[in-house]
């Protein structure tokens, strides 16, 4: 399982990389926002070499590969009417060129990514159909990129009802649920110097609230596997520079988790 985090995502590619090194390999995979991208990629190919691979990407990524600069870029972009900052060209460019298949029911291992409808609201699992597509329209942050159509009805990031999506798992049937998470697992709000800070903190701390709640109502006989994904502040949204670094604390953070339990059996099921 898979949440989301921007340009922090780097560290789940770390996780991931090394649980394939172990021989861990999921069953199924659930994924959020920047989270889905890294779903997609493991899911379409779940080897050493398909993680060698990812790694690269996140590796090699410039903000503007992502977030493509206009000769306008500026903080008053916030307040155009328009209905993103940025155009997810640029994302769906390195979703192209990285992803190894072209439709999620292609994919090796099963993968369900969420993202948030604006007809009502709710959350939507896409399970089938263009996997960029679907991608994109799980990591469509509200205001950073536009809402992306899928069946004709608009949707965003899937982090905004269901940034860590347990429920949906253990609704599956998953007994043992490895979550990859690209943050801390508790959520210590900033206070903010600018309106727009406050707004930030304010979504984050509402994202993080869910997976609160889930955790203290974990049904009986179902193991969470929790990788937290560190505490390294970013201030800009656009950094990828510390991906190699991220990579590097996610294979880390594994290795801590997993070297710390005393019984093998608790190593040799799937991840999801």
């Amino acid at each position: 399982m898979l949440a989301g985090g921007g340009t922090r995502g780097a560290v789940q590619v770390g996780m991931l990389s090394e649980l394939v090194d172990r021989g861990i390999r999921a069953d199924r995979v659930y994924g959020t926002s920047v989270g889905a991208v890294n779903a997609c990629a493991y899911a379409g190919e779940p080897t050493v070499d398909g993680m060698k691979r990812l790694e690269q990407v996140w590796e090699n990524l410039r903000p503007d590969d992502v977030f493509p600069r206009n000769l306008g870029h500026g903080p008053w972009l916030f307040f155009q009417q328009r209905q993103s900052v940025y155009a997810n060209s640029g994302l769906r460019k390195v979703l192209e060129s990285g992803l190894s298949i072209d439709r999620i029911e292609d994919a090796t291992i099963p993968v369900e990514l969420v993202a948030t409808s604006l007809l009502d609201g709710g959350e939507r699992w896409l399970s089938n159909g263009p996997i960029v597509d679907a991608a994109l329209a799980s990591a469509a942050i509200p205001g950073v990129f536009p809402p992306v159509l899928i069946n004709d009805e608009p949707m965003i990031d899937g982090g905004v009802v269901n940034n860590v999506p347990i429920s949906r798992a253990i609704a599956a049937g998953a007994t043992k649920i490895y979550v990859l998470l690209c943050g801390p697992t508790r959520n210590t709000p900033r206070i903010g110097k600018r309106p727009i800070e406050s707004v930030v903190s304010a979504f984050f701390t509402s994202v993080h609230s869910r997976f609160a709640r889930e955790m203290q109502q974990l049904p009986k006989g179902v193991e969470l596997i929790v990788f937290s994904g560190g505490e390294r502040p970013i201030d800009d949204f656009r950094d990828f520079g510390a991906s190699p670094e991220m990579v590097e604390a996610g294979r880390h953070e594994v290795r801590s988790v997993l070297d710390g339990f005393s019984k093998p059996s608790q190593l040799d099921d799937g991840l999801n």
